[in-house]
Parts: structure tokens; C-alpha cells; sequence
């Protein structure tokens, strides 16, 4: 059997296990590496070599570049500012999601944009009366469109530019796409405005992302922080320093909560007051500060209430509302509201769900503890075993905080890179591999969540299906599929060789990955150009718009998968509103691109 024909039962067993989709994608993708090996159409380096290629490289880059930009609160800041230009009108808040998704994929891939947008999008459709299933279709839409603005929008740009660059010697220019990206982008909203009532279901999804927006109205409310708490330092000279703790007098209308000793430990009764200790009081601050001016005490900090809310949770500083679990080391330890403890101060107490009030209490299992402290100090309570934080703080932060302490950094990077990869002056994966060292070197991620940030399922795809698409270019099976296009087109007709290609790319591309069917389609198409005496650039630009054309199915993207539970989408519901913008793309992309990219070499 030929090296051919083995790599087309290949790529055959490989659609077949896509479909089936009870195997992993990135197994079946390293399962077709290992085939290929197997049956001697490549040898084991080969087989292999697609983990190592630049292009997965660059890929995985763009996913710590995406989670900066989202981690700094830039996307943050992106939602809120839509929020507050849109008004409550339905097409005017699907409109500007459409667009904010496109402008965001071109810059952090599709997925990563519909990723940070799904919340905003929940949150607009809440506020503006309308079901979140009229919009959030629309939204992983435009993020594809979005993502053929720029080279770095999708792993699929970069795999047609690079073949483009194999073929030709040279690349698609960053900006490049833009041309034929922008109508679609335009030709996207257009459909949607216009037939989106008709063709978008009414569903009511089970289940929508948490919506942190009114989250500190909500626990000021809960744990009525009406007065809070002084923090008082006390010198040397302070007269309450030597006097037992239950023996310092206060004003009447002045209450005494408790006292901290340098270390950190709250103070027994008895305990006298020594130089260091912070004593904790409640009351109006006039009363306060008149004690503290007549103890010669220290005011070190002053009280969060609800009339102080944006100091509750800001850039810098978080909010958490804390569980005591069972057999927790906590059980027993006394604590008060205005304690510090482990960098967070202690704002309330509350059992059974009422307030302690502003005493010593000794906690017990169920008791909740609103904090207050840096993100840091938040989320590493998140990871601690003694206690159990209610609402995630990554989440809260990335819906409530907007442009944090590095956004400018983040800001920075996107720019640099950008004019890397606009000018060439570096390899697309040397770009890369830049912004994510920078994002990681300038503290906008930790190495953890770059690691984490990191889609390991496409890295695995791409690095593993590389392999099928060089076998079925070097064995000869690309030639004998181009053969079959070309043979359907009459004269080797250059519009009608586009159709075609964009109908194999396109109806592959719903039931296989965007990034596995162009990886499939390009050494076909490239032979296919080559038959037909046309130049490499236009049938390269047409695969690449044909493989972001995945509206289908929910299985087409990950972007589409990420609308599917937020929408409340059942598997049919996707193809009505995609088959039309579907169809508008092919309008677009066969009058466009030969006009921009000629047939003729």
C-alpha cells in the first residue's frame, strides 16, 4: 500500500475518532503521530517533531499574553467601559459586545476573548432586559471574525502565513488580514442585526457565571458595617501602656473590642497593655480621636464602613467572605472584628448568620468571617486547608477590578509585541516567547498561572496533527485530493477553485477543530494551486477565513462550546444564524480575495 493512500486511511481514522469524540482530542491527535510512525510514512522524528515546531510554540505564548491582559484587568476595564457607553437597547448591547469581542480576539485569540467577555455579556444582557441566548452566540461570532484582523488572532492565521512562507518565502503581513477580516467582521454584525430575532432561540439557560457586580453591596449589607473599627498603636509613652487590658478606660460612647500584641496574638484581659500592642475600639470618630489624642495613642488605621466602600475592594486590596470548616486548626482561636491575622484584617464576625458584634469570640465550626487584605493575602486563603472562601477571588476580581496596579505593563507588552510581529523583525515564536517572559519578568503573571494559563489540549492537537498534515503533502495524498478539486473545476477556474476549498475547509471544520482542518487543508490546497497555476497567497488567505467559519456545531470551536451553557443552546440551535453568516463569508471571501491576492503568480 502506498505512503498515500496509508496517509488518507489516516487522516480518515483520525476524522472518524473526532466525530465518535469519546477519545480526547489531543489523544486522538497523538494517536495519528504514532500511526503515521507506525505504518513507516514518517520516521519517529518526524512523527514527533510537530511538538517541537515554532508555531506551537507560538501558540502557547499567546495564551500567557492572553492571561496577562486579563489578569491586570485590562478586559475588566474593556467590559465596564462597554457597559457604561451602551445604554440598555438590545442591538446597541449586542453591537458593542460584537465588537469589543472582535477587537479583543485579534489581540488574545477567540477563545480567550469569549472566555473574558461570557461574564460581561451575561451582565449586559441582565441589565438590558434580554436573554443571554440572543446575545452570547453573537459573541463567540465575532470573536472568530475578530481573530482575522491580525496574524496573532488565531493559531490558524499563523498556520497559513507560515505555509505561505514555505511556499513563497514570504509571510502574510501582521495587519494583513485585516483586509478581508474587517468585512467579515462588519458582514458578521450586519447578519446578526438583521436576522438575529428570527434566526437566535429564546432559552432560558440552567445556569449562568456568578455575577459579582453589586458584590460589595451585598456583604456591606449582610455584615452591616456601620461603624467599623480604630486601630490604635501604642507608644511608650501612651497611659494606658501598664494597665490591664479590661482596666483601660474609654469614653461611654467608645467600646473597647480587644488588643493585638506585636506578634500578632490577641490579648488576654488581665494582660497589661505594653509599648507595641494595637488596641482595637468602635464608636463615632469624633469620640475616637478625642480618646486617642488624650492617650497619646496612635491612630494606624481607620474604620471601612459602608460609606468607605471603594477602599473595600479596589487594585490592590480585596474582600472575602471565609468559612470556619470542621476539624479546622481556627476551631477555638479567639478573633475580633479589627484583627490582623496572617496579612488580613478580621472586618466582621458572623454565627448562624448573625453579626457577633464588636467583640472577642472563640470560633467555632460554620462560623463566617468577612476579611479584608491585598489579593495576595485573599487568594492565598483560597489555597489554605483551615478555612473555606466562599466566592472565588480570581473571579471577583476580574469582574470588579478594573486596569489593576499592571495593566500598564500588560499594556506595554501587547504594544511591543504587536510592533514585533507587525515589523518581523523576529520570528512570530521568538515574539512570543518575549511577551510571555515579559509578562511573567514585570509580575503581571506568576510562572504558575502562565503554566496554568496554557491550553495543553491545543498545544497537544497542534504539535500532534503537524505530522498528518507534512505526510499528506510529502506522500503524495495531497496531489491525489487536489487532482479531485481541480477536476471539478472547469478550467481551472481560480473563483470556483475557492468555493470548493472553502466548502472542504468549512464543512470539515465542524465536526474537527478549526486548527486540525486547516493543518489537513493547506498541503491539499497548495497542491490544488499548483495544478491550477494559481499563486499560493489567495488559496492560503480563503483557507485560513474558511477554517474561522466554524458555526455549526458547539463542537466546531472552543469558543462556541464556551456560549453553549450561558446560552442555554441546545446542539441545534447553532446552525441556523451560522449557516447564514456562514454563507455571507463565502460571498465576501470569493469576490475579495483575489482582488487584494491575484490568481496570477
Amino acid at each position: 500500500m502506498s505512503d498515500a493512500t496509508l496517509s488518507l486511511l489516516v487522516l480518515a481514522a483520525a476524522v472518524v475518532l473526532f466525530v465518535w469524540n469519546r477519545l480526547p482530542v489531543g489523544v486522538v491527535a497523538v494517536l495519528t503521530a504514532l500511526a503515521l510512525a507506525g505504518t513507516g510514512v514518517l520516521t519517529s522524528e518526524q512523527a514527533l517533531a510537530g511538538f517541537g515546531d515554532p508555531v506551537v510554540v507560538f501558540i502557547a505564548a499567546l495564551f500567557v499574553l492572553s492571561e496577562g491582559l486579563e489578569s491586570s484587568g485590562v478586559t475588566a476595564w474593556a467590559g465596564q467601559q462597554l457597559l457604561a457607553r451602551t445604554g440598555q437597547g438590545r442591538t446597541r448591547v449586542v453591537v458593542a459586545l460584537m465588537v469589543l469581542s472582535a477587537v479583543l480576539a485579534a489581540v488574545v485569540t477567540p477563545n480567550g476573548a469569549t472566555a473574558a467577555l461570557v461574564p460581561v455579556m451575561v451582565l449586559a444582557a441582565r441589565r438590558s432586559g434580554i436573554a443571554t441566548s440572543r446575545a452570547a452566540l453573537p459573541l463567540a461570532y465575532a470573536a472568530s471574525a475578530g481573530a482575522l484582523l491580525t496574524l496573532s488572532g488565531s493559531t490558524v492565521n499563523v498556520i497559513a502565513s507560515d505555509a505561505l512562507a514555505g511556499a513563497t518565502g514570504e509571510r502574510f503581513g501582521y495587519l494583513e488580514f485585516a483586509v478581508v477580516g474587517l468585512p467579515l467582521v462588519l458582514v458578521t454584525i450586519a447578519v446578526t442585526v438583521l436576522l438575529g430575532d428570527r434566526l437566535l432561540p429564546e432559552r432560558t439557560p440552567a445556569s449562568l457565571p456568578r455575577d459579582f457586580s453589586a458584590h460589595v453591596d451585598t456583604l456591606v449589607e449582610h455584615y452591616r458595617l456601620d461603624h467599623g473599627f480604630f486601630r490604635l498603636a501604642v507608644p511608650a509613652a501612651s497611659p494606658p501602656a501598664g494597665t490591664a487590658l479590661r482596666d483601660v478606660a474609654v469614653p461611654a460612647d467608645v467600646v473597647l473590642v480587644g488588643a493585638q500584641d506585636p506578634a500578632g496574638g490577641p490579648c488576654p484581659d488581665d494582660r497589661p497593655v505594653t509599648p507595641g500592642d494595637v488596641l482595637v475600639v468602635s464608636g463615632p470618630a469624633e469620640g475616637v480621636t478625642a480618646f486617642a489624642a488624650d492617650q497619646a495613642l496612635t491612630v494606624a488605621r481607620t474604620p471601612l464602613t459602608r460609606r468607605t466602600r471603594e477602599a473595600l475592594l479596589d487594585a490592590q486590596r480585596g474582600l472575602a467572605e471565609v468559612l470556619v470548616p470542621p476539624r479546622s486548626a481556627l476551631v477555638g482561636t479567639a478573633v475580633f472584628p479589627g484583627m490582623v491575622r496572617a496579612g488580613t484584617t478580621v472586618l466582621a464576625v458572623s454565627r448562624r448568620g448573625r453579626d457577633v458584634g464588636p467583640r472577642p469570640v472563640a470560633l467555632a465550626e460554620g462560623d463566617a468571617l468577612l476579611v479584608h487584605g491585598s489579593w495576595d493575602r485573599i487568594e492565598a486563603l483560597a489555597a489554605s486547608e483551615q478555612v473555606l472562601v466562599v466566592d472565588s477571588p480570581d473571579s471577583v476580581r476580574r469582574q470588579t477590578v478594573a486596569l489593576g496596579p499592571k495593566a500598564g505593563a500588560a499594556l506595554a507588552v501587547l504594544a511591543v509585541t504587536i510592533v514585533l510581529l507587525a515589523t518581523g523583525v523576529v520570528a512570530p515564536a521568538v515574539a512570543g516567547l518575549l511577551a510571555a517572559v515579559a509578562m511573567v519578568v514585570t509580575g503581571v503573571v506568576t510562572p504558575q498561572q502562565a503554566y496554568r494559563a496554557v491550553s495543553w489540549q491545543t498545544v497537544v492537537l497542534v504539535g500532534g496533527l503537524i505530522p498528518l498534515s507534512v505526510a499528506i503533502r510529502t506522500s503524495g495524498a495531497a496531489d491525489l485530493l487536489a487532482g479531485g478539486i481541480v477536476g471539478l473545476v472547469p478550467d481551472g477556474d481560480g473563483r470556483l477553485l475557492l468555493v470548493a476549498l472553502f466548502v472542504l475547509t468549512a464543512v470539515l471544520g465542524q465536526i474537527v477543530s478549526n486548527t486540525a482542518t486547516v493543518l489537513i487543508v493547506v498541503p491539499v490546497a497548495l497542491a490544488a494551486a499548483e495544478a491550477s497555476g494559481v499563486h499560493p497567497a489567495p488559496v492560503l488567505m480563503l483557507v485560513a477565513v474558511a477554517g474561522a467559519a466554524s458555526f455549526l456545531t458547539p463542537i466546531a470551536t472552543p469558543a462556541n462550546m464556551m456560549v453553549m451553557a450561558p446560552g442555554g443552546y441546545r446542539f441545534g440551535d447553532y446552525w441556523r444564524l451560522g449557516l447564514v453568516t456562514m454563507l455571507a463569508w463565502l460571498v465576501v471571501a470569493v469576490l475579495l480575495v483575489p482582488l487584494v491576492w491575484p490568481f496570477s503568480p
